[in-house]
């Protein structure tokens, strides 16, 4: 199709500022589009658009992965691989957040909390209550892990299934996190109006930075870890589709995704971590 022409993932010269950059489109776009067709469902059609214009772009990312673990001689030259895919779906799924929190943040006030992003709040909402008093405890901790897990067995299972199907997941939470950094930087923004009597631009990008900060100081190992289970099942899923369930490289692609699965599984407790512990010392 002319999107993955456009695109052209597979090219040998990948950027990982273009994956951002198209990250920021994307979302734009599946909110404008959104909003334009399906105006009153926009907070849930956008995240089905933004799936609609990254598929292709995820599927042709696992098949040249799949290819390469085929071809690779050991599990260290295929982790190497994966690392340098995962820093580019990252910065494609930070591209989705930034997107999205612009458009929160430049979008009429009533039309964000009750149109655009009203599911995401509403998730939002069930999470803080989930977690509320969760700083500085053993419990939280857990009961941020159990969460976090859930979501990564989900990325595992719609990977495995749908091929690039954790693009769905991760597109979600980039919407949910990024109405979560521009709720942060709006009451800011009003807060420091009401002090100040005025704003002026060192506030504004202070106020942003920290938005970003809040939420992204753990926010970020646990999207690392998304991606590493959803790169694990898609490369598996992409192996028995090509070569069917009975092939020659099954064992070394099992091997692959269990390590990946492992590995994404340790990040997450380390994200867990950093925020049960750390992200409430600093903000």
């Amino acid at each position: 199709m002319v999107l993955e022409s456009i695109l052209n993932p597979l090219g040998k010269k990948r950027s990982g500022w273009r994956y951002f950059l198209i990250g920021i489109i994307f979302s734009i776009a599946a909110v404008l589009f959104s909003m334009w067709v399906f105006y009153n469902q926009t907070s849930i059609i956008m995240i089905a658009l933004l799936v609609m214009l990254s598929v292709p772009l995820m599927y042709a990312t696992l098949v040249r992965e799949e290819e390469e673990d085929i071809y690779l001689p050991n599990e260290k030259s295929m982790l190497k691989q994966h690392s340098k895919t995962i820093g580019f779906l990252t910065l494609l799924f930070l591209g989705f957040v930034v997107g999205f929190t612009l458009l929160y943040l430049f979008l009429p006030g009533e039309t964000v909390t009750n149109v655009v992003f009203s599911a995401q709040h509403d998730a939002i909402y069930e999470v803080n209550n989930q977690v509320s008093g969760a700083a500085y405890s053993m419990g939280g901790f857990l009961g941020i892990l159990d969460n976090n897990l859930r979501v990564l067995v989900f990325c595992v299972i719609f990977a495995f299934f749908f091929g690039a199907g954790a693009i769905f997941i991760l597109s979600w939470n980039a919407s949910v996190i990024a109405a979560a950094i521009g709720s942060f930087i709006r009451e800011g923004m009003a807060k420091a109006a009401e002090s100040l009597g005025f704003v002026g631009l060192s506030t504004y990008f202070q106020v942003i930075a920290l938005g970003f900060m809040r939420y992204m100081t753990h926010g970020i190992f646990e999207i690392v870890a998304y991606f590493i289970a959803g790169l694990a099942g898609g490369i598996l899923s992409i192996n028995i589709m090509k070569h069917g369930i009975k092939n020659k490289y099954i064992h070394k692609i099992g091997y692959d995704a269990a390590i990946l699965i492992l590995l994404a599984v340790l990040v997450l407790v380390f994200a867990g971590l950093v925020e049960a512990f750390i992200t409430p010392l600093l903000f």
